[in-house]
C-alpha cells in the first residue's frame, strides 16, 4: 500500500513561502511541458497588444523563459524591441537595455546576465517574473522590491504582465503598502487575471 501525502499548505510567512514556491518550481517534473504551454499562452496574448517595446528578464532559479516567444513576436515587425533589465545597486531600480539573440552579455551587480553596450529604452510593456501570485494582480517576488521601485519611478508607467506557473497561486496573498499590482497574470493554464478597464 502506498501512502499519499496531501500537498503542503503554503506558508503564511513570506520568506518561507518564497523558498517553498521556488523549491516546488525547481522540482516540477513537467516544467518543460508547462514552459511550452506558457510560451503559447504568451504568444497568443501578445497578438492583441499594441506595444512595440517590451521589457523582459533573464530567467533564473527555474523561472519561465519568455525570450523565445518574445523573439518570435519581435520578428513580425522590425520596429518591435525587447529589453532586459540592468540593476542599479544604489537606487535598487531597473533600467532596460535592448536585447536580441546573440548580443554580447555580461553579468550585472548581482551575477545575472545583462546586455553589454546596447541602447537603454523605456518599455511600453513590462513582463514580470513571479515566484507566486495572488488575487487581483498581486505578485510575490524575491523580496528585493526592484520591480515595485522601478514601476513607481517609470513615467509613463508601462503595462505590466506577470508570468508564472499555475502552481504558484496563493489565494490568501494580500498587498503590502509598497506592492504595485500587475495589469495581467499569465500562467501555463492561460490568463489567470486581467485588470478590467
Amino acid at each position: 500500500m502506498t501512502l499519499t501525502l496531501p500537498p503542503l499548505e503554503p506558508s503564511r510567512d513570506k520568506k518561507a513561502l518564497r523558498r517553498q514556491l521556488q523549491a516546488e518550481r525547481m522540482n516540477l517534473v513537467d516544467r518543460h511541458q508547462r514552459s511550452m504551454q506558457l510560451q503559447e499562452v504568451l504568444r497568443v496574448w501578445l497578438v492583441g497588444r499594441r506595444e512595440r517595446s517590451i521589457g523582459a528578464y533573464w530567467p533564473i532559479k527555474g523561472e519561465f523563459d519568455a525570450l523565445p516567444a518574445l523573439y518570435r513576436w519581435s520578428e513580425a515587425d522590425p520596429r518591435r524591441r525587447i529589453g532586459l533589465p540592468v540593476s542599479d545597486r544604489q537606487t535598487k531600480q531597473l533600467r532596460f537595455h535592448i536585447w536580441y539573440p546573440g548580443c554580447e552579455m555580461e553579468d550585472d551587480a548581482y551575477g545575472i546576465p545583462k546586455p553589454k553596450g546596447t541602447e537603454a529604452f523605456h518599455p511600453e510593456l513590462l513582463l514580470v517574473p513571479c515566484v507566486g501570485y495572488g488575487p487581483h494582480g498581486l505578485r510575490l517576488g524575491y523580496g528585493g522590491g526592484f520591480y515595485d521601485r522601478t514601476l513607481a519611478a517609470l513615467v509613463p508607467r508601462p503595462a505590466t504582465v506577470g508570468v508564472a506557473y499555475a502552481h504558484g497561486f496563493v489565494p490568501w496573498l494580500e498587498a503590502e503598502a509598497h506592492d504595485v499590482p500587475l495589469d495581467a497574470i499569465l500562467t501555463d493554464e492561460g490568463l489567470a487575471w486581467e485588470r478590467r478597464t
